[in-house]
């Protein structure tokens, strides 16, 4: 049996979207910043798809513009909200230690220009508070960063709460809601969003095409010099296929949430209730306040690369932890952002599934991992030591 669990990673494309684009393809393959018919025609399809996808989001068409996915995305936002504040002498930023590097990156290459950021603790159950939030804010505070749903353990954030604390204090807000966006019910205004970041490869679109959101009235810096293309401020030729499978991907996604969601979140709850049977495993993050389909596991005694590989072995998708495809042998920054230590970090996986996987699947991999967590430790001397005494189980059994 095949089963894909790492939707969290990126979707396949639904039949809608593909369909969308190969019409799209055909029929609108002309320059939107084109004055002739093929190009108007190409603009018409381009600003009808920018109106769905502000609609899905509570939001207007011209505060959206159309990225090569999130990461431009949430660098354009942060670039853009610090420039903002450092000329009314603002430059400090808050946010979180378990962001994505998307926006971590971005924070460490403003703090070498001369910004501040403060980057609060998470609590073990993958969550911060409002009150923290409000805590940090100063009256130099330009921004403040918290991503909707974690990527990897998948917690949801009170982003609604949080952006309430940010509009009493006059500060912008932003969130990278790249894992969000598709899965629960998202409106920029009711939930106090200044800017907004999302991918359509998370949601069964296409990769290479995103939005970015920046509420009426603030104002974006370029990332991309060149051409007049979204208002002047995403220069290059628009990707009108993409953006239009995008658009019905999303359309899709939105229409389909609540059925969606009341098949995959019992999945998803078995998948907990079976792993959890395996001696000295974790659940990482809260247990409620999550998207429906990421689970995250830290299992003690053995190492989350050869998990992940023995796991594809057997037919199963998925992904570890650890960054270990990165070239990295460093554990997640994410776990141990949540006080997990290094080692048992090391033992980590995410299972992340969609509306396309079945209960025979979920049976599947809690056959699977159970036995190949069971291999490991059996080859592990870490584990020999926890269960000999010389070393101290981090996690009760």
């Amino acid at each position: 049996m095949f089963v894909y669990a790492d939707h969290a990673a990126t979707t396949q494309m639904s039949e809608t979207a593909i369909a969308a684009m190969t019409e799209a393809m055909r029929t609108v393959w002309g320059n939107p910043s084109s004055l002739h018919t093929v190009g108007q025609e190409a603009k018409v399809a381009l600003e009808n798809a920018r109106e769905e996808i502000a609609t899905l989001l509570g939001a207007t068409a011209k505060e959206i513009t159309f990225t090569s996915g999130g990461s431009e995305a949430d660098n354009q936002a942060i670039v853009s909200a610090a420039k903002l504040g450092a000329a009314k002498g603002k430059k400090h930023i808050v946010s979180t230690k378990f962001e994505h590097h998307a926006v971590l990156h971005t924070l460490n290459k403003l703090e070498k220009e001369g910004y501040e950021v403060t980057y609060l603790d998470v609590h073990e159950n993958g969550l911060i508070s409002p009150d923290e939030v409000k805590a940090a804010i100063r009256p130099d505070t330009a921004l403040v960063t918290v991503m909707f749903a974690n990527n990897e353990i998948g917690t949801l954030q009170p982003i609604r709460e949080i952006g309430a604390v940010c509009r009493a204090a006059g500060v912008l807000f932003h969130t990278d809601a790249v894992q969000a966006v598709g899965h629960i019910a998202i409106d920029v205004v009711k939930d106090n969003i200044d800017l907004l970041s999302l991918s359509a490869h998370k949601f069964r679109g296409p990769k290479g095409v995103g939005v970015l959101y920046a509420r009426r009235g603030i104002r974006l810096f370029n990332l991309i010099e060149g051409g007049a293309q979204e208002r002047g401020k995403r220069a290059g030729t628009e990707n009108i296929p993409a953006i239009v499978g995008m658009a019905a991907a999303l359309k899709e996604a939105v229409e389909n949430l609540e059925v969606n969601t009341a098949k995959i979140t019992p999945l998803r709850e078995k998948l907990i209730t079976g792993l959890r049977k395996i001696p000295y495993s974790h659940l990482n993050g809260d247990r409620n306040h999550r998207v429906p389909g990421i689970v995250n596991f830290c299992f003690e005694g053995i190492e989350g690369e050869s998990l992940l590989l023995l796991l594809d072995m057997k037919g199963i998708a998925c992904s570890s932890g650890s960054a270990c495809t990165s070239g990295s042998l460093d554990p997640s920054h994410v776990l141990l952002s949540l006080g997990i230590p290094h080692e048992v970090a090391h033992g980590s996986l995410r299972l992340s599934i969609d509306e396309t996987n079945t209960e025979e699947q979920i049976d599947y991999i809690l056959e699977a991992v159970p036995e190949v967590v069971a291999y490991l430790r059996k080859m592990s001397p870490v584990w020999e030591d926890l269960e000999s005494g010389k070393r101290k189980h981090f996690f009760a059994e």
